[in-house]
């Protein structure tokens, strides 16, 4: 087959011409050669040997100007120049396809096949699939507004709420052991998430008493963060020597339960006539339209100066004032000292040492923008730690109102909503704890106060029998082989042996701080809430085998010394002079948690220092 643009050599070849004579089998589109060219095969057959290059030539332009006429016709195929060219207005071909061969015009009878155009095919195969498809019944479109080009988006582009990445910050956070922990938290955090995060990697109990401590040690103050508080908004206000302490603080909401041990009668007033008196108390503070003040006189440090001065002061949601004129408070006399807004209020952790201040019992009010320079904060001492209490947490409940009832609330509302069987249960309320008789075949409550107190004696009896039950079946356990003392290589006693192992093992208990001075636990007591049933039990200093009870009880720490005694050649421990014995401190806290006995209150919740 020629291709176009170019003459075939086998037209003027005389093998081809005597096969191009001779019809073709398919005879279809078999078109005659033009005369011009037969008459030029016929003057070259007699001379095979003598080729004429001039007809040669004459019969090779005749054949293209043939070739030329056949492609000028309408088809498929792109127009062609005499040099073989693509015309401008046209694309060329991709390269490596082969170009489409021209047809035949009716009057060439070229003894040749030609190209079978697709078309018509392509149109039959079309016909035939819209015939299949329109006897299918119709299925209407769902999303009309989607195949229209003309139509708006379905989904605007403004209509999606913006994806937005909450931005983190590092926040380091220190035990009371001295433990750190770095936490990524978002910037929204708020110190009580912080706290539950803590509680969960550190596998501790969440009893909802867990704080986080704003602590300033060159300024000598710290303070417990509100449980709304945003962690990462309150450490831009401190300085690279600050830090976060996470502990206990169990007297966080406690003025919530007992606000009359908080608020003593002679130092709070109201602006006008109020109802119910203490009754309406945490109302009266709640309620923005009310006007509580907070009266009494304080110790005050003078700005710039070391000296410290007795004043009348005043709290109200306005700020703090000072009376210029004993204890007058009339607008004339008084002077603003501070204000709520900016302002946060701490408590002095030496206050006596770094500010020589007149007693133990001082807090300070702090400007938010100040970072280094002591000069500006205002230093305050109170004459008892009552005192103080009042001051400190009116200030709170005059700044923050409603938003501490509500963290306060928060627990309970997430109590109630779980299921009494979800969680196990970890500590017993004190309230619900009532007298039970169980010496007949069914138990009963025991209404008598003072039956229950005679009963409660009777229990502390059954216990001492109890512990020196325990301490024969711990011998028996021993066998006949072991009845004598254990001895080990060295000649001492093992430390598996009953009375050693009682001696140490209320070591692994939380509540126990081991060798730690009288201020240190008063310190600790301080620190985590003066709640009563606050407690803990450390090494006597005076006697080495003797051990120290603290207790917190209306807002004053007390000591009781727990002493060993020997009964039957065995070592009991006991806090009422031998009345009541304990084989170990362990028997000794249960029983107390459950009984007052000799203490003024109930043990009800136990300092601990917790390693993040």
């Amino acid at each position: 087959m020629a291709l176009a643009g170019r003459p075939d050599p086998r037209v003027h070849h005389p093998y081809y011409q005597d096969q191009a004579e001779q019809p073709t089998p398919r005879g279809l589109g078999a078109q005659a050669a033009p005369s011009s060219v037969a008459r030029s095969r016929q003057r070259t057959r007699p001379q095979e040997d003598d080729v004429d290059l001039e007809a040669l030539v004459s019969d090779m332009s005749t054949s293209l100007e043939s070739l030329y006429a056949a492609c000028s016709m309408q088809s498929e195929t792109a127009p062609l120049r005499q040099n073989g060219q693509h015309t401008r207005d046209q694309p060329p071909p991709p390269s490596g396809a082969r170009p489409a061969p021209p047809q035949a015009s009716p009057q060439q009878k070229v003894q040749r096949s030609q190209p079978v155009h697709i078309l018509a095919a392509r149109r039959l195969q079309e016909e035939d699939q819209q015939f299949r498809t329109s006897s299918l019944p119709a299925i209407p479109n769902p999303f009309p507004e989607l195949c229209n080009a003309e139509s708006p988006p379905a989904v605007a582009s403004g209509s999606l709420p913006p994806v937005q990445v909450t931005a983190k910050q590092d926040v380091r956070v220190f035990g009371e052991d001295g433990t750190c922990k770095v936490v990524e938290i978002p910037v929204d955090m708020t110190s009580r998430d912080l706290c539950q995060l803590l509680v969960h990697r550190s596998h501790c109990v969440d009893d909802n008493s867990w704080a986080l401590v704003e602590h300033h040690l060159h300024l000598g103050l710290e303070r417990c963060l509100e449980d709304h508080e945003l962690v990462v908004q309150v450490q831009t206000t401190m300085a690279s020597e600050s830090k976060f302490l996470f502990r206990k603080n169990y007297g966080k909401y406690e003025f919530f339960k007992n606000p009359t041990n908080f608020f003593p009668e002679q130092m709070v007033t109201w602006c006008q006539q109020s109802n119910g008196g203490q009754t309406q108390l945490l109302q009266n503070f709640l309620n923005t339209s009310s006007c509580p003040e907070i009266q009494g006189f304080l110790h005050v440090k003078e700005m710039g100066r070391k000296s410290w001065k007795k004043l009348y002061l005043c709290l109200r949601r306005s700020g703090l004032y000072c009376s210029t004129k004993g204890s007058s408070k009339e607008p004339r006399h008084l002077q603003l000292l501070a204000d709520l807004e900016e302002c946060s209020v701490f408590s002095l952790i030496a206050g006596r040492k770094q500010y020589s201040a007149p007693t133990d019992f001082g807090f300070c009010i702090k400007p938010n923008k100040v970072l280094h320079e002591p000069k500006e904060l205002r230093l305050l001492c109170a004459e008892d730690e009552q005192s103080r209490t009042c001051w400190m947490t009116a200030f709170r409940l005059l700044k923050y109102g409603m938003l501490l009832y509500q963290s306060y609330r928060v627990p309970q509302q997430r109590k109630a909503s779980l299921s009494p069987f979800s969680t196990p249960v970890r500590s017993v309320s004190e309230n619900s704890l009532v007298a039970m008789d169980f010496s007949g075949q069914t138990g009963r409550v025991i209404d008598n106060p003072a039956e229950a107190q005679s009963a409660a004696l009777e229990e502390g009896h059954a216990w001492r029998v109890r512990s020196r039950g325990v301490g024969a079946a711990a011998a028996l356990l021993d066998g006949d082989c072991k009845r004598s003392t254990r001895m080990n290589a060295l000649g001492s006693q093992s430390p598996l042996h009953p009375s050693n192992l009682s001696a140490v093992i209320h070591r692994t208990q939380h509540w126990f701080h081991g060798r730690i001075t009288r201020e240190e636990s008063h310190r600790i007591i301080k620190q985590q809430g003066l709640v009563d049933g606050l407690f803990l039990l450390r090494d006597s200093q005076s006697n080495p085998k003797a051990f120290v009870l603290t207790l917190c009880h209306h807002q004053k720490i007390k000591n009781f010394q727990i002493l060993p005694c020997e009964d039957d050649g065995q070592v009991f421990f006991s806090l009422d002079d031998g009345n009541t014995k304990f084989s170990d401190l362990i028997q000794l806290v249960d029983f107390y948690q459950l009984n007052k006995g000799v203490l003024p209150c109930k043990l009800k919740h136990h300092c601990v220092r917790v390693a993040l």
